[in-house]
């Protein structure tokens, strides 16, 4: 009679937070770690910080961010991927799980290496130029770009990103020989796009937004599928006549590949009721991006549809 009390109990329990009983009744017990694939203080760790100190409440338990960058994510990607299945280390996942195995060769790990958890935000991304850059058009960056002589350097943030994509197909469509100089992340290149070491590079909203409205660096276009809150009167890459740069920027949680059912619905419902939260919607405007959940469902169809639109970029730029 006493277990039976206590399983009507945990059924009682599930249906009133929507969390399956065993996910309710066992998970989680200790921290969560969360591994930010880019660099401090980027558009990917401020908004993964605003999801997951709203998490901690929802959960009753520190989520823990850290910040592990390098090879343009896939030193975190390998790191949670060879991390146990139990629902207490995940990644923050964006285009770089998609772009990464169509680029590179040799990677220590594979997208069948992880499941999808949720969605939570989406952030635009701006084709800037310094102040002092001739250009005061993605036109006239074309048109002085293809009589520069040596050819123009852009800043790449890191392979795979919708950024570097953006970079390349443009680049590609436009027919002008930019020449990439690399960087850990998008916070590292501000100071030497703003010093003209660089002549231009898309960069997220977070990391460019400040530096748009000091009049350090000039937006030529904003390189999403419409025009920003922040920036109305900055067109967007397509409106500028590249419609095949357009790229967009999104921000999810996976976990790695086995993990149990149960704790992905524990953490899908906690993203759901984070990100829910007016709280949270305002901070992620405020940080430069937008909430945009998409439950484990959605956030897998998401990915499937993604995944086939950048295999066409990319043939774009193999060409």
């Amino acid at each position: 009679m006493q277990r039976r009390r206590f399983v009507t109990g945990l059924a009682a329990m599930a249906a009133a937070t929507g969390r399956p009983a065993w996910a309710a009744a066992a998970y989680p017990t200790r921290p969560i770690r969360v591994i930010v694939p880019y660099a401090a203080g980027g558009v990917v760790d401020i908004q993964t910080r605003v999801l997951t100190q709203r998490l901690h409440a929802e959960l009753n338990q520190p989520v823990v961010v850290e910040v592990k960058p390098g090879a343009s994510g896939n030193i975190a990607a390998e790191l949670v991927a060879r991390a146990p299945a139990d629902g207490y280390t995940l990644i923050v996942s964006a285009s770089f799980m998609i772009n990464n195995p169509l680029l590179e060769t040799g990677l220590r790990w594979a997208p069948k290496d992880f499941v999808p958890v949720g969605r939570f935000a989406l952030s635009p991304s701006y084709f800037v130029v310094p102040a002092s850059s001739p250009a005061h058009s993605v036109k006239e960056f074309v048109e002085l770009a293809k009589k520069a002589s040596p050819a123009w350097q852009y800043a790449d943030g890191g392979t795979g990103t919708p950024q570097t994509m953006a970079n390349e197909v443009f680049k590609t469509v436009a027919g002008i020989p930019l020449e990439p100089v690399m960087y850990k992340g998008a916070p590292p290149v501000i100071p030497d796009l703003i010093n003209g070491m660089v002549a231009m590079t898309v960069s997220p909203a977070t990391v460019a937004i400040p530096h748009i409205k000091s009049g350090r660096i000039r937006a030529l276009a904003n390189i999403n599928s419409r025009r920003s809150l922040q920036f109305p009167d900055v067109p967007t890459i397509a409106e500028a006549g590249y419609p095949d740069a357009t790229a967009l920027s999104w921000y999810g949680l996976h976990a790695p590949a086995g993990t149990p059912p149960e704790v992905i619905a524990t953490l899908e419902s906690a993203m759901r009721a984070a990100t829910a939260t007016q709280e949270v919607k305002e901070r992620l405007v405020n940080a430069g991006g937008e909430e945009a959940f998409l439950g484990t469902a959605d956030f897998t169809a998401f990915l499937r549809s993604d995944a086939e639109r950048w295999e066409k970029l990319v043939r774009i730029i193999k060409k």
